[in-house]
């Protein structure tokens, strides 16, 4: 089965970043890029109030028709939305240098969507939020969520705004078997070829932090990339905020929810706060 790039758009303001981010990485991965696009004809909110059941028998056998015809009509017009977004979607990534792209529109859920195609998946390129989600900066998207949760691929959430090519990459680093895995894979990806690579660990400066870091460092220099580390005392979230905007940082790595309760709690809630506060993209890892 070939591998794709997985980008999911829809009518939100985060699209356009999606389709540019999704481009680089399907060029830096030397892999194919799928547009997909879900039509959920069944939002989880109502958009009116049902009033049939104060009606006469007749009166609400009509108004049932009316409704159900409303019903196709709206589903007509939302998968040729969704046929125009995904058009759009194919030609912006031409237009970038693309060569093999495509688009896939299922009726569904998004994260189902995603599911049904997760075996096919390298990489998923998601927007921080949706088009029905709260556009507040505080806030973020129950489709993101949900996926980085449910689906086990790598998974590139971006912000909108213009895109900007990473110069720069940070990792959270905690010295951990799945936050080293996270390290051998930066250093040997060619997403991150040529890339400056920063290391940070949030903690007290210990031995132990300091022999992980030297071990982090080493290992990204080995494979040709210009790297650093750093051991920072405070807050997870905000620590890792400031390196980010002191260091002029493009892109942030770190790993996603734990699967224990107690490692849930502590990592799922970091993860959950960074992408709600991020402003750069945020690649997470599974």
């Amino acid at each position: 089965m070939t591998e794709h790039v997985m980008a999911a758009v829809d009518g939100s303001s985060f699209s356009a970043s999606v389709c540019d981010y999704a481009a680089w990485v399907s060029q830096a991965l030397s892999t194919p890029l799928m547009f997909v696009h879900a039509v959920d004809n069944h939002p989880p909110t109502a958009e009116s109030p049902d009033l049939s059941g104060s009606l006469r028998l007749g009166a609400r056998e009509t108004l049932m028709a009316e409704l159900s015809e409303l019903d196709e009509k709206r589903a007509r017009i939302n998968r040729e939305q969704g046929r125009l977004m995904l058009e759009a979607a194919c030609e912006r990534a031409r237009e970038q240098g693309v060569s093999d792209v495509r688009s896939c529109q299922r009726n569904g859920t998004l994260v189902e969507t995603l599911a049904d195609h997760e075996d096919a998946t390298r990489l998923l390129v998601l927007g921080k939020r949706g088009e029905r989600a709260d556009q507040a900066s505080g806030h973020l998207g129950s489709n993101l969520e949900r996926a980085i949760r449910e689906i086990r691929r790598p998974t590139l959430m971006v912000p909108s705004g213009d895109f900007r090519r990473p110069q720069k990459v940070m990792i959270a680093f905690d010295g951990s078997k799945t936050s080293r895995k996270g390290v051998e894979m930066l250093a040997q990806s060619p997403l991150f070829k040529g890339l400056e690579c920063h290391v940070v660990t949030v903690g007290p400066d210990t031995a132990e932090h300091r022999m992980a870091l030297a071990w982090a460092v080493d290992v990204l220099q080995q494979a040709g990339h210009a790297a650093e580390g750093a051991i920072k005392a405070g807050d997870t979230e905000a620590t890792l905020h400031a390196y980010e905007t002191d260091n002029a940082i493009d892109m942030t790595v770190m790993g996603a929810y734990g699967h224990s309760r107690i490692r849930q709690l502590l990592v799922g809630s970091t993860t959950t706060s960074m992408l709600r506060n991020a402003h750069v993209p945020v690649l997470i890892l599974r």
